[in-house]
């Protein structure tokens, strides 16, 4: 019970199955990681950035939390993004939602859930401003879909508003900001069309001079 045999013993079988493929993987990988995105996604354990995108270890740098949410008081997320953007000079963040995200959900429901509900506020707050749209649709189901693809579009916002973010594009450094969300039920990433490069993209009100 104190040692999960299995998982060592998968964990032996996969390091000796990327040797056999590339003897001088894990050196080079030791060496340096040199990721082009950031992914900014959610702890479901159903959604793991590196297999659904079928990218190596050392390709993406990743950052997870509940409903992948971006809040400006999160030092952690914050550090991530800093981190990815200032250090490792990151192309890509991609803000990585999914359809069934359990977060929403309880968001949703007005069900008590403990700690987790001061978290799922922003998500309300979200709610709350995209309330017309959402009372239009037919069913919850429906609801907490489009929710989750409109949280989405909120988080890239505020990975945008970062100062991190914005200070990269004001010195000139190459960045784009994307949207995309995942079916659980299809493996299948779908591009939300939300893609931001430059801060003339962003409302004047949010912009750093």
């Amino acid at each position: 019970m104190r040692v999960l045999k299995k998982l060592f013993e998968q964990n032996r079988r996969w390091a000796e199955g990327m040797k056999a493929q590339d003897p001088d993987f894990f050196l080079k990988l030791s060496r340096q990681q040199n990721p082009e995105y950031l992914w900014i996604g959610c702890s479901d354990s159903r959604v793991p950035a590196n297999q659904i995108i079928d990218l190596l270890p050392g390709e993406i740098f990743v950052h997870r939390n509940i409903a992948n949410l971006v809040v400006h008081t999160d030092l952690n997320c914050l550090s991530v993004i800093q981190y990815a953007v200032d250090v490792l000079r990151v192309k890509h963040i991609i803000v990585c939602g999914h359809y069934g995200c359990g977060g929403i959900k309880a968001a949703w429901e007005n069900k008590e859930h403990g700690l987790i509900d001061n978290w799922l506020l922003n998500i309300k707050d979200i709610c709350r401003r995209h309330q017309q749209e959402i009372d239009g649709l037919a069913d919850d189901a429906e609801k907490i879909s489009r929710l989750c693809e409109i949280n989405v579009i909120e988080q890239v916002a505020n990975v945008c508003h970062t100062t991190i973010v914005q200070n990269a594009w004001k010195s000139g450094q190459d960045l784009a900001v994307h949207g995309w969300i995942y079916s659980i039920e299809d493996g299948i990433l779908r591009d939300m069309n939300v893609c931001c490069t430059n801060i003339s993209e962003l409302p004047s009100a949010y912009r750093m001079r």
